[in-house]
């Protein structure tokens, strides 16, 4: 059985591939720095990225790594 998720993780993980393809790809700690820095997700604070909604912020990260590996065909 797999992961059900909800709809808005879904849904803003695969916006923010296609408003940025090139910034994820199959690596999840990378996945991770790219929503915490293009979503409300993470703060910048004394210059050095701090997370807010953690759970949050690897569930979407999570599903946009699956996305990408479902749709590079690996």
């Amino acid at each position: 059985m797999g992961n059900i998720r909800q709809t808005y993780i879904k849904r803003v993980a695969v916006e923010l591939i296609r408003h940025h393809p090139e910034s994820f790809g199959g690596d999840f700690a990378q996945n991770k720095r790219k929503v915490l820095e293009l979503t409300d997700l993470g703060v910048n604070v004394d210059g050095k990225l701090t997370v807010v909604h953690k759970k949050l912020a690897n569930r979407i990260a999570g599903y946009a790594t699956r996305y990408m590996k479902r749709k590079r065909g690996t």
